[in-house]
């Protein structure tokens, strides 16, 4: 089962040549998640082959470079005829805002629009084996991230060691993998322990939008398969870094590192560094043993289950 995140905006503030203003897309299993939406959004969206199925949009906060492309995108889903609801999660007290924002060009989309408030702490979406979650982010205005979290998988089914205690290969398999146990024609049971290893971790995805570094980041993305901070600023401008509310390359690195992530990607790049992020992806690998990179517009990563052989 895929989890595939492809970046679709990296830029701060404003776009550059290189890079749109945020936006980040996350296919899970068919499941079309999308993380802000900057300007130009759907036109990245189209350029890098997501498409527009997506049922969840998610925002972090309501700075222009966060949320400007949703309008545009809201009606090329209305023109192209569009019937599925649309739910899109905001910070608790933006509602107004966001709806304001939705009909600006003074139209309604044919299709339900609806626009959930949600607060750290809060799930803003549970599915059969995940959720989304709301963290807690520091920046100069309302602002939230999130974090998608899987569900643990069940172990691994060991067929020899089954068919040494005489279960007969058929339905009972299934049963002792789903934790029922089994009677054997003997009389024997067979209990689901004694054939399946232990749960195994799903993954985590962090995205944690607009934040100075924070310790609740630390404690949401522990063991996170991929952390996704916000790293505006490189070691030059950390004071700039603090005063409006962003986090250096440098700052993103120790997160990870303190949380143990196993990939680092640092967004919401300055324009001042326009196509030369090298003392990013230096200083925090600096800091942080595993991988650390500046993704390019368009770049798709894809994110393997921790056990994966």
């Amino acid at each position: 089962m895929s989890i595939r995140v492809t970046f679709l905006g990296t830029s701060g503030a404003v776009p550059t040549t290189e890079r749109n203003p945020s936006s980040l897309m996350v296919n899970r299993e068919g499941d079309g998640l999308l993380f802000d939406v900057g300007e130009g959004t759907q036109r990245q969206m189209m350029r890098f082959g997501t498409g527009f199925s997506i049922s969840h949009i998610f925002i972090t906060h309501l700075h222009g470079d966060h949320v400007l492309g949703l309008p545009g995108l809201i009606q090329t889903m209305d023109f192209n005829d569009r019937e599925e609801p649309l739910a899109i999660h905001a910070p608790r007290g933006t509602r107004s805002e966001v709806e304001d924002l939705l009909y600006a060009a003074n139209t309604r989309p044919s299709f339900r629009v609806r626009v959930n408030e949600v607060d750290d702490g809060d799930v803003a979406l549970t599915q059969s084996d995940y959720e989304v979650r709301v963290i807690e982010a520091d920046h100069r205005t309302k602002a939230i991230g999130y974090a998608i979290v899987e569900d643990d998988r069940k172990g691994r089914f060991d067929r020899e060691k089954a068919e040494e205690l005489g279960v007969p290969v058929g339905p009972k398999f299934g049963r002792l993998h789903e934790g029922e146990p089994v009677e054997l024609e003997d009389g024997t049971v067979v209990r689901p322990e004694q054939v399946v290893g232990d749960t195994r971790p799903g993954r985590r995805v962090v995205y944690t939008g607009d934040t100075r570094p924070i310790a609740a980041t630390v404690e949401v993305a522990e063991d996170a398969d991929l952390l996704v901070h916000d790293a505006t600023f490189a070691d030059d401008f950390a004071e700039r870094a603090g005063q409006t509310g962003h986090s250096t390359a440098r700052q993103a690195a120790e997160i990870a590192a303190r949380a143990n992530a196993k990939r680092l990607a640092m967004t919401h790049i300055s324009s001042r560094y326009a196509g030369d992020v090298s003392d990013h992806e230096r200083q925090a690998r600096e800091t942080f043993d595993g991988e650390a990179f500046v993704p390019d517009d368009g770049q798709t990563v894809e994110v393997p289950y921790p056990d994966a052989e």
